[in-house]
C-alpha cells in the first residue's frame, strides 16, 4: 500500500499547497452567491413554510461547492499530468488501477469536503440552517464528493487537452449542478421541468443533503440515497474499466 499512500498524499498536497486558489476562491464565490440571492429574494421567496430562503440556500451552495471542487481536483490533476508528461512517473511504479482510482477519488472528495466546510463556516452566520439529521449530511457529502471525484477521473482520462476538459465541465458538470435545485425547489417549476429535474442525479444529492439540515425534502431521502449510490457504482465501474484497459494512459 506504499504506492497508494504516496499517491494519495501527493494528490492531497497538490491542492493544499495552492489552497488560496483551490479552497479560498470557491468559498468566496459561494459567499457572493449567497449575498446576492439572499439580498434579492429573502423577503420574496419562501420555499418551505418554516425555512427562510437564505437558510434554504446555504445547504445547496455547500453541496454545489463540494461537487464542483471534487470534480475539478481529480480531472485537473490528470489532465495536467498528461499535458506536462509527468503522468509517466505515476504509471511506472507498481500501483494497481484500483489503488490509482482510490487515491484520486479520495483526494478529490477531501478537497470537496474542505471547501464545503469552508462555505458552511462563512455562510452559516447569515441564517443558521439547523442540523436535523447530521448522518444524512455526512453521507451525502461523502457520496457526492466520491461520485464527482470518479467522474473527474473519467473526464481526465478522456480529455487530451485543457479545452476538452473545459467543455466537459461547462457543458455537463455546470448545468447538472446549477439546475439541480440549489437555488429553488423543483416544486416551483412547471410539471414538465419537474419531470426533467428527476432525471438529474445531482438533484438527488442536493435534495438529500438539504434533508439532513431541515428534515424536509422534495423527494424521499431514501430514494435520493439509492440514486446517488447507483450513480457512484456506475461511474466508478466505468472509471475502473478505463483504468484497467489503460485507455489514453498506457497506450
Amino acid at each position: 500500500m506504499i504506492g497508494f499512500r504516496t499517491l494519495l498524499w501527493k494528490e492531497l498536497l497538490r491542492f493544499w499547497k495552492v489552497s488560496f486558489q483551490t479552497v479560498a476562491a470557491p468559498v468566496v464565490t459561494a459567499l457572493l452567491y449567497l449575498l446576492i440571492f439572499s439580498h434579492v429574494l429573502d423577503e420574496h421567496v419562501r420555499v418551505y413554510e418554516s425555512v427562510r430562503y437564505t437558510a434554504f440556500l446555504i445547504p445547496g451552495l455547500v453541496m454545489m461547492s463540494v461537487l464542483q471542487n471534487a470534480f475539478a481536483n481529480s480531472s485537473s490533476s490528470l489532465i495536467q499530468s498528461k499535458v506536462t508528461g509527468s503522468l509517466v512517473f505515476v504509471l511506472l511504479p507498481p500501483i494497481s488501477y484500483l489503488e490509482f482510482f482510490l487515491a484520486y477519488v479520495l483526494a478529490a472528495a477531501a478537497r470537496g469536503l474542505v471547501v464545503g466546510a469552508g462555505v458552511l463556516a462563512v455562510t452559516v452566520w447569515f441564517a443558521p440552517p439547523g442540523l436535523a439529521q447530521p448522518l444524512w449530511v455526512l453521507a451525502f457529502a461523502l457520496l457526492g464528493g466520491a461520485i464527482m471525484g470518479a467522474l473527474g477521473v473519467v473526464a481526465g482520462i478522456w480529455a487530451d487537452k485543457f479545452d476538452q476538459l473545459a467543455g466537459f465541465q461547462n457543458f455537463l458538470i455546470l448545468p447538472l449542478t446549477m439546475l439541480s435545485g440549489v437555488f429553488y425547489s423543483i416544486h416551483s417549476l412547471p410539471p414538465f421541468w419537474q419531470q426533467v429535474s428527476h432525471l438529474n442525479p445531482v438533484f438527488y444529492m442536493i435534495d438529500g443533503f438539504r434533508y439532513g439540515f431541515f428534515g424536509i425534502s422534495d423527494v424521499s431521502p431514501l430514494l435520493s440515497l439509492s440514486v446517488a449510490t447507483a450513480a457512484f457504482v456506475a461511474v466508478s465501474a466505468f472509471s475502473l474499466a478505463l483504468l484497467q484497459r489503460g485507455y489514453k494512459l498506457r497506450n
